[in-house]
């Protein structure tokens, strides 16, 4: 009975994060107006708005103008799912499954919309900051996260490593190579879980990123010098480094 709950709380949030990976970067409110088709402008009914299930009922089309509606919400909700039914069974009910639910939400509408954009909202990165130090207050938390002291050192760690590369590829090649956004996103991370994450966060997402553009590298389809969105790879880093953060972690102590 608990994962069902779990499972329908997991695709109510899935479709809220729909709603803010479209709203955020158009600068509309997220709590305010009903859901709407991007194409015809139609409010859409409650019964249409029911996560998964009314995506595959209206075979992933609108069902007043039949526009088809994008795979990226039926993803959304089904990854929300998959990580909300995860860290409960990993962490139960607890105040750590509580912050975790908080961070993958975050990371899944971050993930998205630097994918699309090629931006990290603020709002999303600062109350990560936030949430990341005031957790770091609590002793009776999870042991992957930092006391106060190794939480506040990997803000700045975290932002200070990415805002020294900006600086240094800015100098050498005279023109910007990645965004502050990013040093946000591992400013965040740091927070959460310590200086020590950082180097093992920015290895891994540097290494993910170089092996997913080699394809595109080879076919010249993208170049050295194409833009790429590194929030993701950060994202996808990060959540390697806590699955494996034992290990990780065995190699500096």
């Amino acid at each position: 009975m608990d994962f069902i709950f779990v499972i329908v709380f997991g695709g109510l949030w899935g479709s809220f994060a729909n709603v803010c990976i479209y709203r955020f970067p158009n600068n509309k409110g997220v709590v305010s107006g009903r859901s709407f088709c991007p194409n015809c402008k139609i409010k859409i009914n409650w019964y249409d708005n029911i996560p998964l299930i009314s995506y595959l009922v209206l075979g992933g089309k609108c069902r007043n103008c039949k526009k088809k509606i994008s795979i990226q919400y039926f993803i959304v909700e089904t990854l929300s799912i998959i990580l909300f039914t995860s860290i409960y069974y990993k962490f139960g009910a607890s105040l750590t499954t509580l912050y975790l639910i908080i961070l993958s939400l975050s990371f899944l509408i971050i993930f998205f919309i630097d994918l699309k954009h090629f931006i990290i909202p603020n709002i999303l990165t600062f109350s990560l900051m936030i949430i990341g130090f005031i957790k770091s207050f609590d002793p009776n938390l999870n042991s992957m996260f930092p006391n106060y002291i190794n939480s506040l050192i990997g803000g700045i760690f975290g932002y200070g490593i990415i805002w020294l590369i900006i600086f240094i590829y800015k100098t050498i090649r005279k023109k910007e190579g990645m965004g502050l956004g990013d040093a946000k996103l591992l400013s965040a991370i740091g927070f959460w879980f310590g200086w020590v994450s950082i180097p093992f966060v920015i290895f891994l997402s540097s290494i993910i990123a170089l092996l997913s553009v080699i394809p595109s590298l080879l076919k010249n389809s993208k170049s050295m010098s194409s833009q790429i969105p590194f929030g993701p790879y950060i994202i996808i880093g990060t959540l390697v480094y806590l699955f494996f953060e034992n290990s990780f972690k065995s190699l500096l102590f």
